[in-house]
């Protein structure tokens, strides 16, 4: 048979797993799928797709892929066990014209001959439209024993749907019609977004991308932002924020010699109080010198300086009483010691602060920028250390209407300054990480393909993009992402506001992330802070990577939004208590909604039960920022 593309049935592979949908490497039936239908060369698998076990989630993606998409075959795994998130066959079911009855049978009768456990699957099979549904166990196994039952009759069933005739007589069925196994592929691509041949008359009037919540993107995120190369660098300011490889041991010792904790004179304690001639001068800086030291003799000595070896404790200077000077009157001659010592009285020993080989550092550990664990390192003979890569992140901005804040004197009529470049640059290098501005293009396809290719190619680990992933018909970031860049878009919708719109994807080819944000700049900042500085620190190798979360008590009532909304506030302490105060309206446009703002209350859906927080109210607040002291 040809395996020219106009000769393929095409098919759409969907899993259903709460796991998989989290972590897509845990899928393993969705793959072995695609390879056994395309080894048959008679296939052209176009859809791929993972989703909890939602019901709605499965039936949007059923519908897409059957109503908008015509593919010829869905075929989908998991969910069809007895246990209570197993909803799939509930799912198909209500979405099915017609019911496959035999081709049911034939799946069970083939599952239950291998063992007899596979009665309490629930297959189900039939026809929607034009499309041959088909649901398969989540095992690997029997997913395999189940197509490789019907792998046969799949391409006579196809034909008889799409009324084709045959002219393969091997293929012809027991009533003796016969039919032509071709299908056409209607220009499909991988991925939900509309092709971008479509004219704008033929656009989607509703996204194709599910609805998921915060909580979900979040997960999706941190399963796909994988831990940089370790590297290494030297023991200096640059190593802030960086988060440590390996653990690190002491190589020297510290203190490195026996010092005196305070100033004063270096004894032998058995003598006793008593006058004594000094004999020398050990400050901090310099040692004493190594001869023998008269037993008449005492060593004036500076915190920090060396006490020499045959003095066993330090006399604070204040506990003495100057007896004799020089003839010229500038030097002490003798002392009297007042008090009683013991051996080791304010003297630090040899590595009793840190001894070699004790831990210092250990690994998945963050230089803060406190700036202490830099010291520690240095005073232990550390000059290098092996840390995990801190991420470069590129931001690029995109719209017709959108021009460079600096460079552009004047507005005309329909542009807006670009505020979410620099906003967003300032962020990602607040937060320590390196910031690259890729600049402004405007929303024209092949433009956008190829600025984002060379930023992934040669510039970046994270690309953010704001505008474009709406549904206006110069919303092409969607598309370009996945018919131009081979992107896999993992979320394309969130239910919050602002930032409905956003957009996380990755390439196989290099697991580099792109995070497409909605262009409002409220949207933009607000989306970076809950989705793309997470993904940075897991990146650079944090164990607590997500936003701290802290409970502030509100000074205004608030209206609830239907969605999960982002009510950007100023944080103060006041009265040993975190107050939050609104910064006004919160319109997704409103930059000046971002003034000073250091939270992001968490606020829930508009119910029945609850329409609207109340002043006084405590509600959750993502802190973005330091602490306003008053």
């Amino acid at each position: 048979m040809s395996t020219d593309a106009s000769f393929l049935y095409t098919v759409g592979i969907l899993t259903v797993s709460d796991t998989s949908s989290l972590d897509a490497t845990k899928d393993k039936s969705g793959p072995l799928l695609v390879n056994l239908l395309t080894e048959t060369k008679q296939y052209n698998v176009q859809q791929k797709a993972i989703v909890p076990d939602d019901i709605s989630l499965i039936q949007k993606t059923i519908e897409h892929w059957t109503d908008t998409l015509s593919l010829d075959l869905v075929l989908i795994t998991g969910g069809t066990g007895f246990a209570p998130r197993d909803q799939t066959p509930e799912a198909v079911t209500p979405l099915l014209d017609r019911l496959t009855p035999g081709i049911t049978h034939v799946l069970l009768s083939t599952s239950t001959h291998v063992t007899p456990f596979a009665a309490l699957s629930r297959p189900v099979t039939g026809i929607r439209k034009k499309s041959f549904i088909i649901t398969f166990p989540g095992s690997p196994k029997a997913c395999k024993e189940n197509l490789s039952a019907i792998l046969n009759i799949l391409p006579h069933g196809l034909d008889l749907l799409k009324d084709k005739a045959s002219s393969s007589s091997h293929h012809k069925h027991h009533h003796h019609h016969s039919c032509v196994h071709r299908s056409d592929t209607h220009g499909h691509h991988e991925g939900l977004s509309v092709s971008l041949d479509t004219p704008v008359s033929q656009r989607a009037r509703t996204s194709p991308y599910p609805l998921i919540s915060v909580n979900e993107a979040e997960k999706l995120i941190a399963n796909h932002a994988h831990t940089t190369e370790v590297i290494s660098i030297p023991v200096s300011q640059e190593l802030i924020g960086h988060v440590l490889a390996e653990d690190i041991k002491a190589v020297e010792a510290v203190p490195g010699y026996r010092a005196s904790i305070v100033d004063g004179y270096a004894v032998r304690a058995l003598q006793g109080p008593g006058i004594y001639t000094v004999g020398s001068v050990s400050l901090a800086s310099e040692s004493t010198s190594t001869h023998e030291i008269p037993k008449d003799h005492i060593v004036r000595i500076a915190t920090g300086g060396m006490v020499p070896s045959d003095m066993d404790a330090v006399v604070m200077v204040e506990d003495t009483r100057l007896i004799e000077t020089t003839d010229d009157g500038k030097e002490e001659k003798r002392v009297e010691i007042l008090v009683k010592t013991t051996t080791g009285e304010n003297i630090r020993e040899i590595g009793s602060d840190c001894d070699i080989g004790t831990t210092v550092g250990y690994k998945r550990e963050t230089i803060s920028t406190v700036g202490g664990e830099l010291g520690v390192l240095a005073s232990v003979g550390i000059r290098h250390v092996k840390v995990y890569r801190k991420p470069r992140v590129g931001v690029l901005s995109t719209g017709n209407e959108v021009v460079d804040h600096v460079s552009t004197n004047e507005l005309k009529q329909g542009e807006i300054r670009d505020t979410n470049r620099i906003t967003l640059l300032g962020a990602i290098k607040t937060a320590g990480y390196e910031a690259v501005d890729l600049g402004i293009i405007q929303d024209n396809v092949e433009t956008i393909e190829q600025r984002l290719k060379t930023a992934l190619k040669e510039q970046v680990d994270v690309l953010i993009t704001t505008g474009g992933v709406s549904m206006g018909e110069a919303d092409f970031m969607k598309p370009v992402l996945e018919q131009k860049l081979g992107a896999k878009i993992h979320f394309g919708r969130v239910k919050m506001k602002p930032g409905k719109p956003t957009t996380f994807a990755t390439r196989e080819l290099d697991n580099k992330l792109i995070f497409a944000l909605p262009g409002n700049p409220a949207s933009a900042i607000v989306t970076f802070y809950l989705f793309v500085l997470p993904g940075l620190r897991k990146m650079a190798g944090y164990t607590h990577y997500a936003n701290p979360i802290i409970p502030v008590e509100i000074t205004n009532d608030i209206s609830l939004d239907p969605r999960p909304e982002y009510h950007r506030v100023k944080i103060s302490i006041v009265n040993n208590k975190f107050i939050a105060n609104s910064t006004g309206g919160q319109r997704s446009s409103r930059i000046l909604s971002l003034g000073q703002a250091n939270g992001l209350l968490q606020l829930p859906g508009w119910s029945q039960e609850q329409q609207k927080l109340s002043k006084g109210d405590t509600v959750a607040c993502v802190l973005i920022g330091q602490l306003n002291p008053i």
